[in-house]
């Protein structure tokens, strides 16, 4: 079975390793990188990855802002994507966390009976007070979690997608897929339960729920560890890839304290620590591997260190370290109950 992931990147350097070596362990064969304006090595990473085998590295298509979405349209004109019997759309930061068989995609696919698509319900991690980066599996530390079936104020939580070829497609969403206009069938679409997604969802009838649906009972199967936060200097930095310029604007952490709920500990994907281990040694027993890595490692420190001696981020690091670690919407409601 083939199955190819497809993600975009930009200065996700220190992050790359831990999460091939984990795809790799969970039945991925292929990976299809887009990337864009790294500053921190990532693309020569890539590069020598792909000189190896089993990674393709492409230069982000867009022109503009929408390099996810300019990059899932092109990577359907892409062999490895074509040749694929399943893509699975994913980010670095998230990580498939399979509960059945031998914790792989085949295990996943078989269990839920070979349907056309599985849109598997993030669980996202919180930061759990660690501050500083540290160069070591990000499964390993970082095990707390909002409540499974709840996130903030919603039970409909969001999905990422593994797509079979023969789905009806239309296009590739960052999401979920959606069914080409005309199709007469409608294809098998179950959710992390084994379940068919609800109608609505499947046709994507309501444009607030075609990314999500009810969490409840739809992680029997697997479900999609997102690792939004990591240690909190590393947020700081992925805060500064996406918006390089605060000065004379106050910082909005509802993003983070959003995911950063510290209520449940799930410690389920730390079964396949040991074997990511393993596989992380062999890949840096590559000189070349290892010093490219050791390189993004250092140019993420060095950003971190160049970022926090602007009084912005002081400042914003200071206001992380003291916001509530109940979610705003959480928050907001026990005030209104007269509870704090």
């Amino acid at each position: 079975m083939r199955i190819t992931a497809v993600t975009c990147v930009k200065n996700e350097g220190p992050f790359l390793l831990e999460w091939i070596a984990y795809n790799r362990l969970i039945g991925v064969t292929d990976f299809l990188f887009y990337s864009n304006d790294c500053t921190d090595g990532t693309d020569a990473l890539l590069d020598a990855l792909a000189a190896r085998g089993g990674v393709m590295h492409l230069p982000n298509p867009a022109k503009g802002r929408a390099y996810q979405m300019e990059a899932l349209k092109d990577c359907a004109h892409q062999s490895i994507v074509q040749q694929a019997d399943w893509l699975w759309i994913a980010d670095v930061d998230e990580f498939l966390n399979i509960h059945v068989g031998d914790h792989t995609i085949p295990a996943l696919i078989e269990a839920c009976q070979n349907p056309q698509a599985i849109s598997l319900s993030f669980q996202f991690f919180a930061n759990g007070g660690v501050e500083s980066f540290s160069d070591r599996p990000v499964i390993d530390q970082f095990t707390r979690c909002h409540n499974p079936d709840i996130w903030c104020g919603e039970t409909a939580i969001e999905v990422k997608t593994l797509t079979r070829r023969d789905f009806p497609l239309g296009y590739y969403g960052a999401h979920r897929p959606f069914i080409r206009k005309g199709a007469d069938v409608r294809p098998r679409w179950c959710d992390g339960g084994g379940r068919q997604v609800p109608q609505k969802f499947l046709v994507a009838a309501n444009p607030r729920r075609i990314r999500k649906f009810p969490a409840k009972g739809a992680r029997q199967l697997a479900t999609l560890n997102h690792y939004a936060l990591r240690a909190l200097d590393s947020y700081l930095v992925k805060n500064d890839r996406g918006d390089v310029n605060r000065e004379n604007r106050a910082f909005d952490d509802t993003y983070w304290r959003e995911r950063n709920d510290p209520a449940w500990e799930d410690r389920s994907i730390l079964r396949l620590l040991p074997a990511l281990q393993a596989a992380l040694d062999e890949m840096k027993s590559d000189p070349e591997i290892a010093r490219l890595h050791a390189d993004c490692v250092a140019r993420h420190k060095a950003r971190r260190d160049e970022l926090l001696a602007q009084p912005a981020y002081q400042a914003m690091r200071a206001q992380l370290q003291k916001a509530s670690p109940l979610p705003p919407q959480e928050e907001d409601m026990l005030l209104r109950l007269g509870l704090m």
